[in-house]
């Protein structure tokens, strides 16, 4: 390559390919998953314990006696719950199974006198004990959000499984009890309270101890994951940050997305000499980097390496999200991972750039009618401003933000006026109103964060959406045509994803199967900003620059996918609470944006 990183590609393949599973897990973890589906079947449909798998069923844990509907119950979910951490080799997933596989050999044979009960715990013991070594991973970073989706999870899963539970004894059970019965017996079985159905013989008990089985182990995993010591997501401590900003002062030239590694909620490892560093968040068990690393390129290998070592310590997923073409071909060198091309980045050079020609004749005409509407703006650096102004405008961009989620990672900082982020540029739009509002005469905010010396790159679009079509465009021009007064001659804005395919299959010759993913992409594009950033992008006549997804294997592309927009915000698993009961950050720690969130509907 070009930028003179060592050659390291066999020893970087050898020892840094992903940490893929090896095979006894995976296969533990399968075997755990069907034993826990066989001992829930055996648990609930008595008919499945009488029929042709009778001699299988009656040999798994928990299927014996008057309690063999909640003890078979109970191994089951606990089973299906640990087998995804065994087959991603978590040490503590192997210490449950161990514990739980010798209790369940004990119970058949203490109830049932079964041997062949028994061996067959102990034969999905044996290679646990046996390959315990490949059972290394440490946990992932976790808080008390986790005891409350387990919460709503298990609770909705143990009604649907109890309905089932209640419903399937036709022949024994007294009446023709309606749903709402039915639902009212599963939710006091849940709580140990006997319902308003009935049954003959002992059918009643056996409901009774699977629903309270249920509603115990509920109970138990909620307790645990509420009480247990928390692990916290990592942070960006403030040494870390004073190393990465010291990287960025020699280095930050190379990447556009660079300053984004300031970002607070994310953790960072260092190359061995301290030169390179990757950022990163664990999202899902994924391990997600951002951007290319940051530092000197020569030692990119080292922080990779180490960045590598972490995800195979806990046994993440390593995917790399918005690399550049040099950061990717490094990465898949290094790794042994592969590259997609995930989108364009738009980069406008402040010296091409004129409002002259026919092809900026609509940015043109735009800027000159807001301009004779009465708007004005002005672009500055954030330490330029008073802090008056600069508490405003914080809060306008959150009151303007589109959603209550916040949205952004890989191309956004997360605030606005923090004292160490002098350098970055504000554009604002200004109108005087016969009634100003809460925020005075601004209508409108672009956000740029240092790239190098002689770079910005858009971090926040946000507009009072009262104001007049066209706040962007007006915004962008009057950040393009200042840039000069501050030494500024490239400017990143949008990332557009996808966006040779938009090209190309919109024009004449395309093929059928361009033409059918580039009507995909316009259909997504209801949802998601696709098609209208590339089209709003292309208004400012940028030159594109790719950026690639690195992954370990195809299988992982959707996991990273969905782990990618939960980071971004597109997805959120947490309850937030209503806006009126949020307390308001303080203004160094303030998330105030992202790439996906930028306002283009104006376009």
């Amino acid at each position: 390559m070009s930028d003179g990183v060592p050659g390291r590609a066999s020893r970087g393949r050898r020892l840094l390919r992903g940490p893929r599973p090896e095979a006894v897990p995976v296969l533990v973890g399968r075997a755990a998953t069907l034993v826990g589906l066989l001992d829930i079947a055996a648990g609930v449909f008595p008919r499945f314990r009488h029929s042709r798998m009778h001699a299988l069923a009656e040999v798994l844990p928990g299927s014996f006696g008057p309690f063999a509907a909640a003890l078979s119950l109970s191994a089951g979910v606990l089973l299906l719950l640990l087998a995804h951490g065994l087959k991603r080799r978590k040490r503590r997933a192997w210490r449950a199974a161990v514990a739980l596989l010798p209790a369940g050999a004990a119970a058949q044979f203490a109830y049932r006198h079964s041997l062949v009960g028994a061996l067959i715990a102990v034969a999905l013991l044996v290679p646990l004990l046996r390959h315990r070594d490949q059972f290394a991973a440490l946990p992932d970073p976790r808080s008390r959000w986790r005891a409350l989706a387990n919460f709503v999870l298990m609770s909705a899963g143990s009604v649907l499984l109890g309905l089932v539970i209640v419903s399937v004894h036709p022949g024994r059970t007294i009446g023709d009890p309606s749903l709402a019965d039915r639902l009212t017996h599963v939710i006091y079985g849940l709580f140990g309270f006997e319902g308003p159905v009935d049954y003959q013989g002992n059918t009643s008990w056996t409901v009774a101890f699977s629903l309270g089985a249920l509603g115990w182990i509920t109970a138990v995993t909620t307790i645990y994951l509420a009480f247990r010591p928390e692990h916290p997501a990592a942070r960006l401590t403030h040494e870390d940050e004073e190393k990465l900003r010291a990287l960025l002062a020699r280095h930050g030239g190379r990447d556009s997305l660079g300053h984004f590694a300031l970002r607070r909620d994310k953790a960072v490892v260092f190359s061995p000499s301290g030169k390179a560093a990757v950022t990163y968040r664990v999202v899902s068990g994924v391990m997600l980097a951002s951007g290319d690393p940051i530092g000197d390129v020569e030692a990119w290998p080292g922080a990779i390496e180490r960045f590598m070592d972490e995800a195979r310590a806990h046994s993440w997923t390593p995917a790399v999200m918005g690399c550049s073409e040099t950061g990717g071909e490094v990465w898949t060198r290094e790794t042994g991972l592969d590259a997609l091309e995930l989108g364009d980045e738009a980069v406008v050079d402040v010296a091409d750039f004129s409002l002259a020609g026919r092809a900026m004749r609509n940015v043109r005409q735009m800027v000159k009618r807001i301009e004779r509407a009465g708007y004005e703006t002005r672009v500055r650096r954030i330490r330029d401003l008073g802090e008056t102004e600069l508490e405003r405008i914080r809060r306008a961009a959150e009151d303007w933000r589109g959603t209550d989620t916040e949205r952004g990672f890989s191309m956004a900082l997360g605030r606005i006026g923090d004292p160490a982020d002098g350098d970055c540029l504000i554009a604002t739009a200004h109108k005087q109103d016969d009634e100003p509002g809460e925020y005075g005469d601004l209508k409108a905010i672009l956000h740029f964060v240092p790239w190098g010396k002689d770079g910005v790159s858009l971090d926040l679009m946000r507009r009072d959406r009262s104001a007049d079509p066209g706040m962007n465009e007006l915004l962008i021009v009057a950040a393009l045509q200042a840039a000069g007064r501050f030494g500024i001659t490239r400017v990143s804005l949008n990332f557009a994803m996808f966006r040779s395919a938009l090209a190309r299959g919109e024009k004449i010759g395309a093929g059928p199967v361009l033409r059918a993913w580039r009507g995909l992409l316009v259909f997504l594009s209801r949802w998601f900003q696709i098609e209208s950033l590339y089209k709003f992008n292309a208004k400012f006549q940028p030159r594109w620059e790719p950026r690639f997804v690195v992954y370990r294997a195809p299988a992982d592309l959707p996991r990273i996918g969905f782990a990618a927009m939960q980071a971004e915000g597109f997805v959120n698993l947490a309850v937030p609470l209503p806006r009126f009961l949020r307390r308001r950050r303080p203004a160094s720690g303030r998330p105030c944006g992202h790439v996906g969130e930028r306002d283009v509907r104006a376009a």
